[in-house]
């Protein structure tokens, strides 16, 4: 009774901190700039003593968030639903050992979670437990274990066609091991790559850029330690080798994401920093000929703070910056070669030094602009843009859509406005599907190959909805 009590408490007196606004430069003890602080769990709260990888989740039945934070000995869930008063629901336990390295991605409505202890393989857990846990936080138990490697670095996803890629396992000298998740309880091996040796990290997308030769094809981008991969793995049993490419002061290849256009490709060099005495140091590729890409330039940071994990959402690149915190860069000119920061948020307040401390990881990809910090030494961070303006929904006089939820087909309609385009798109902002020139006041459009989740449905360019799809 006394240790509930004291749970009790602790979270009360989380919650009471927990909203903090960036005034002055800084969120209580946190330096910042234009980002608050809407809650903090430390490691103690969460029974852990390292913090890793993290990711999100968005529930399709009713648009609650939860933030999936890795630690060293499990994944945590926390509903941030109620982003100022949020809840720790629990925890599903390492597979194996305890590890300070673990990696977490989601597809329709499962988590899929690897780590580096010796036999863990793969953790499935449903994520629609999360809905109804009735005294938290609890100890959950896998849904599903694939054993097909053992030790693994990371996991990709990409959640179009439903197939993972665990890099840096033990297998095929650490290269991608492919897995078929379309039905998310019964993972199927499929093949491995080999030629390339290790992968440290890697993005999959089916690609919709600029290169006409590979539109709609499945592309692999692996940042393999000492270069950059890319592979076309449309037939999976048999990937193909497309490019390769290195760069100046080569310290570690670690980590990289397109831009939305997929004309660019941003890497994070995890070593660079240390090697050779850079502030932080993102390099950015021209990829518009995936054939023959080739480097456009390299943007320098304000601090000597090592990157770490990047990701890109519209116009920004947010950037786990280990000691420098959550790091934020506005790309819209990256054509011309202009990046420059815009924000932050520190969560290792003493020092900016280039050491493994800090923001291990971001997820930018929620629909209300919060943003998920997982910390290897304070837990779990969530922050937002005070002037984030959430996606626009429909104006009632112009459109409207039904059914919502859809199944298989949705209908679009419009007053008195002439529809010319419409685009779904994921979660993460990947194009799903484009329907240009309906020149109509209706449409319906068949949605019935999309995988469950939700979706945002763009009309004419400037006017979004959320669509959930059954």
């Amino acid at each position: 009774m006394k240790s509930k009590l004291l749970s009790i408490l602790t979270l009360i007196a989380f919650s009471a901190i927990a909203q903090t606004p960036c005034v002055n430069g800084f969120a209580g003890s946190f330096p910042c700039n234009g980002y608050d602080l809407q809650a903090h769990f430390n490691l103690n709260f969460l029974n852990a003593s390292e913090g890793n990888d993290s990711w999100g989740w968005t529930d399709p039945d009713d648009g609650k968030e939860y933030a999936l934070i890795g630690l060293n000995n499990g994944t945590a869930f926390i509903d941030i639903s109620d982003p100022i008063n949020p809840v720790y629901l629990g925890k599903l336990p390492t597979q194996t050992s305890n590890s300070s390295w673990r990696d977490i991605k989601v597809y329709s409505n499962y988590a899929f979670i690897v780590s580096e202890a010796g036999g863990h393989g793969m953790q499935i857990f449903d994520l629609t437990r999360l809905r109804n846990v009735p005294n938290p936080p609890a100890t959950f138990t896998n849904d599903a274990h694939y054993s097909g490697f053992g030790n693994a670095h990371n996991i990709v996803i990409n959640e179009l066609s439903g197939y993972a890629y665990a890099v840096g396992t033990n297998t095929f000298s650490g290269g991608p091991h492919i897995v078929d998740i379309q039905n998310p309880l019964n993972p199927v091996f499929v093949s491995g790559y080999s030629a390339d040796n290790y992968s440290h990290d890697a993005q999959v997308v089916t690609y919709s850029g600029p290169d006409a030769d590979h539109v709609g094809q499945e592309i692999y981008i692996g940042s393999n330690e000492n270069e950059i991969v890319i592979l076309n793995v449309t037939d999976r049993a048999n990937p193909i080798f497309i490019s390769s490419l290195g760069y100046s002061n080569i310290g570690y290849t670690h980590q990289g994401w397109f831009t939305e256009d997929q004309r660019y490709f941003l890497l994070g060099d995890e070593l660079d920093e240390t090697s050779f005495g850079f502030n932080t140091r993102t390099i950015i590729f021209n990829f518009e000929d995936l054939d023959n890409p080739f480097h456009h330039f390299d943007y320098t940071g304000v601090t000597p703070a090592i990157d770490h994990n990047g990701y890109v959402k519209g116009n920004k690149y947010f950037q786990a910056n280990y000691r420098a915190g959550l790091r934020v860069m506005d790309i819209s000119d990256i054509d011309n070669g202009n990046v420059t920061q815009e924000g932050f948020f520190d969560t290792y307040p003493a020092n900016n030094n280039a050491n493994f401390n800090g923001a291990w990881n971001v997820y930018p990809y929620f629909a209300s602009g919060n943003i998920v910090i997982s910390d290897i030494d304070r837990g779990f961070f969530l922050v937002k843009d005070p002037n984030f303006l959430a996606t626009p929904e429909f104006q009632e006089d112009n459109f409207t859509f039904f059914p919502n939820p859809a199944e298989n087909f949705l209908t679009i309609s419009s007053k008195n406005k002439t529809i010319f385009s419409i685009i779904l798109y994921n979660t993460l902002g990947q194009e799903v599907m484009a329907i240009n020139n309906p020149n109509t006041l209706s449409r319906t459009i068949n949605i019935s190959t999309l995988s469950k989740g939700m979706y945002y449905v763009n009309i004419n360019g400037n006017t979004s909805k959320k669509l959930i799809k059954r």
